[in-house]
């Protein structure tokens, strides 16, 4: 397949009709660790807010299971989308994302701010070190595709459009962003969380890396200082070197979707091993039926 294939596909596709097949190729096909990597960012973002750091840092669970709740995390937004969100597979995700979260206080307000933070970190990151930039229609697809997860969650107020979206993640966080120490105590432990993907002699260097492509104001609200500027730019070269590399290969062919990694789950996972053990309305069963590959 041809590396411009599906953009001339998806530039004759309507957002409005065709998002969850034109965000499936975004994160399966076109940009599937630009993606990861942009919702990574994502993550720290939401660290920025003392009271959404403050709800993670009780909770311990980055602390004590730190690559779980990251992985829980991608996959159960995985399996919301994976076979459509009108799925049997798509409403059941949903509905044990909203058993997780139902054991907390989250003000709407919060809410909405990370779900935005998932559709603007993934698109702001590809446009920065992805091979290409995002179509119009790939936009508005990660933004159609929040909302939609947003009314499955029983959110209410989620922007139809993507720059609703950037303006509402603009907003919150001019209004939110603040150091407090749990940030940074969230923050720590999802960054070695990142570093433990990397052989042992590298992984400082690894966070650091990390941190060289965060902008101030969220360095600033998470309590590190910026790395130095050589650094910095290190980092961005080499990402855009990464990205032009990439745009001299070919597309990945229809049958081999690139699936999330789940170092939690190397032989693949189902629903019931996804969140915390409370969270199962049922123990969890192993082998199961519909349990998902991870090749």
């Amino acid at each position: 397949m041809g590396r411009y294939s599906r953009l001339r596909r998806v530039q004759h596709m309507d957002p409005e009709q065709d998002f969850e097949q034109i965000y499936r190729w975004i994160t399966q096909y076109e940009f599937p660790r630009d993606y990861l990597h942009g919702t990574s960012i994502a993550f720290l973002r939401d660290y920025g807010v003392p009271r959404i750091s403050r709800l993670l840092d009780r909770t311990q669970e980055f602390e004590r299971a730190g690559q779980k709740r990251y992985d829980d995390t991608v996959l159960i937004m995985y399996e919301m989308v994976r076979d459509g969100t009108g799925s049997e597979r798509g409403l059941a995700a949903a509905e044990q994302l909203n058993r997780i979260h139902g054991r907390y206080r989250i003000a709407d307000e919060d809410f909405l701010y990370v779900l935005a933070t998932t559709v603007v970190g993934p698109k702001r990151w590809i446009d920065r070190y992805g091979w290409r930039r995002l179509a119009p229609q790939e936009t508005e697809s990660l933004a159609l595709v929040g909302r939609r997860m947003g009314e499955m969650m029983g959110i209410t107020g989620a922007p139809g459009t993507y720059a609703g979206f950037e303006q509402l993640h603009d907003d919150y966080e001019r209004a939110m962003f603040a150091y407090d120490p749990a940030n940074r105590r969230v923050a720590a432990a999802t960054l070695r969380i990142m570093a433990s993907w990397y052989p042992a002699p590298v992984r400082r260097l690894a966070s650091r890396v990390a941190l060289a492509v965060l902008d101030e104001p969220l360095l600033e609200a998470l309590g590190f200082r910026p790395e130095p500027r050589w650094l910095q730019r290190a980092a961005r070269r080499g990402l855009r070197v990464r990205a032009a590399v990439i745009r001299l290969l070919p597309g990945r062919p229809e049958r081999f979707p690139r699936r999330p990694e789940a170092r939690t789950y190397p032989f693949g996972w189902t629903l019931d091993d996804l969140g915390p053990h409370w969270a199962h309305p049922r123990p969890a069963t192993s082998p199961h039926p519909d349990r998902q590959e991870t090749r």
